[in-house]
């Protein structure tokens, strides 16, 4: 790469490509802004922020949709093999504000394999932007793919990845990855990848449609200045229902801070809108009746679902993988505080994995930062036989579905979080077991652990176990043998056991029963609800 001279108006690039740089932007303040990735670049006077991204959001929802054209890649990048395309890396020297030793940086993903819809990706000031051009300088690739073909002349990417120092000040760790439809992932110390968030979720498990994925069709990401805690990106969402503009604030550190706003514009109405959604990965845990042949104890990105009512209720929910069909839970309120998918099992003996290190997978808690207004938290469980996909999802659904031409506004905070207690209930569930004899076929045993500072205190009030049914076929069951029990770490184990009512009854023929858990002491609560839907 030449050095940039004040006098010079045309940048020769490393290819000997020049691109004219207009004589009013060349001025020293400027020039300071400009990376050695960027210079091959053109940068143009914009205003870029928020209202820009919405107003263009607004235009697109006005027009009919338009599909990304998954052929205009070369054939040469469709037709890359899994290994192939790992075998194209970014060059880490090229990487977007590297050389002027800023606190983030950028670094791209190579369009091509699965990834054959390219996303804009720009850069800005607060006077300017740029895009940023696809170019083999970015790239270092490897055997398998040493002889390609051309790179298309205006082409995209298929996403990026930011970095900060979050580990160790003198590495720049992977921070967040936005690749692929309209999916993020983030990571906070010492975390490694696992779950993953989405714009929105359309139709997601709606009978009778088929679901959309909307994309994010452009980024726009701030180049930070020296002193900056906080990335900044914004993004152009576009899908058959749905346009959408959003803005990221991304602050790095033990517990990785998202800030997330959103509005979107309605083409059409559509039967379910997932807000704040994510997707993580359930095959079995301790709480599993279906086994698998598989040396690990258990394997899993998250164990759990809690949430945090505006009433002030905390509610756990174990994820299951029991059954082998979809199964859907629904839960109702007027305002939500919070909700996400959690990993709460720290020990790397639960997983026993030390290259997938289960044990280091964040958990992801939402707060909305605005007003949701009622609805229910969704959580959806798809029967799985293997580890390779997502087969969980969470979001939040409004009770009112948006009509066609309807703007919609919304935000919320993300914690990117090894906290095994987001929703801050102090008493919460740690594990879930469940189990029947051969002695006693028709009664199955369930224990449920608690943690939690509260539960410790000493008092002359003893600890009281709540259990009870609800909903549909709680006439079919009793719950009988309700006992607690001080167990080692802290914990404390509610255990009991549901048989059938009739007498000679069957276990299997009873169907799927609601359970509820809680600890009280007197008559205040201690710990978070246990909730759980158990095929007898």
């Amino acid at each position: 790469m030449k050095e940039f001279q004040i006098a010079i108006l045309d940048v020769e690039c490393a290819t000997g490509m020049k691109l004219a740089v207009p004589r009013n932007f060349i001025s020293l303040a400027i020039l300071g802004t400009l990376t050695s990735s960027a210079l091959c670049q053109t940068w143009e006077r914009e205003d870029v922020g928020f209202e820009s991204i919405q107003s263009r959001a607004r235009d697109l929802a006005n027009k009919e949709y338009v599909a990304p054209n998954r052929d205009s890649l070369p054939a040469w990048m469709n037709d890359l093999t899994y290994d192939q395309y790992r075998d194209i890396r970014f060059n880490p020297n090229q990487a977007l504000w590297a050389a002027e030793k800023l606190p983030f940086r950028a670094m791209f993903f190579h369009p091509g394999y699965l990834f054959r819809e390219p996303v804009t990706l720009n850069e800005f000031t607060s006077t300017h932007q740029q895009q940023i051009r696809l170019a083999e300088a970015f790239f270092n690739y490897g055997p398998l793919v040493a002889k390609h073909g051309d790179l298309p002349a205006d082409g995209g990417f298929a996403g990026f990845r930011l970095h900060a120092p979050i580990n160790n000040p003198d590495y720049f760790d992977e921070l967040a990855v936005f690749q692929g439809a309209s999916y993020w992932r983030a990571l906070g110390k010492n975390q490694r990848y696992g779950i993953s968030s989405r714009g929105i979720a359309v139709d997601t498990g709606a009978e009778g449609v088929t679901e959309e994925f909307p994309n994010f069709r452009e980024f726009w990401l701030r180049k930070p200045d020296a002193d900056d805690t906080q990335a900044r990106v914004y993004a152009l969402l576009d899908g058959p229902s749905y346009s959408g503009a959003y803005q990221f604030k991304i602050d790095p550190g033990n517990v990785t801070i998202v800030d997330v706003k959103a509005v979107l514009f309605a083409r059409r109405e559509v039967k379910r809108l997932g807000i704040a959604p994510m997707s993580s990965m359930f095959w079995f845990g301790e709480n599993s009746r279906r086994k698998f042949d598989d040396f690990r104890p258990e394997v899993h990105d998250s164990d759990g679902l809690a949430i945090r009512m505006g009433t002030g209720e905390r509610l756990w929910r174990p994820i299951s993988n029991d059954t082998g069909k979809l199964e859907f839970s629904f839960f109702d309120m007027e305002k939500c505080d919070g909700f996400g998918l959690l990993q709460r099992d720290r020990r790397f003996s639960a997983y026993e994995d030390g290259e997938a290190a289960y044990h280091l997978r964040p958990s992801l808690w939402i707060e909305p930062t605005s007003d949701w207004e009622a609805g229910r938290v969704m959580l959806m469980e798809i029967p799985a036989t293997n580890e390779l996909t997502d087969n969980v999802v969470a979001m939040w659904e409004p009770a009112r579905t948006p009509k066609p031409g309807d703007r919609i506004e919304f935000s919320y905070r993300q914690h990117w979080t090894m906290d095994p207690d987001p929703s801050q209930a102090d008493g919460h569930v740690v594990a879930t077991r469940t189990g029947i004899h051969d002695w006693q076929p028709e009664q199955r045993t369930i224990t449920v652990e608690f943690s939690g500072n509260a539960l410790n205190q000493q008092s002359d009030v003893p600890l009281t176990p709540m259990v009870q049914c609800v909903g549909p076929n709680c006439d079919k069951i009793k719950i009988q043998g309700t006992t607690i029990q001080s167990m080692p770490e802290g914990r404390w184990r509610v255990a009991f056991q549901i048989a059938p009512t009739a007498e000679g009854g069957k276990l299997a023929d009873v169907g799927p029963v609601e359970l509820r858990c809680c600890i009280k002491r007197g008559e205040n609560f201690l710990t978070e609800t246990w909730v759980h839907r158990v095929i007898p």
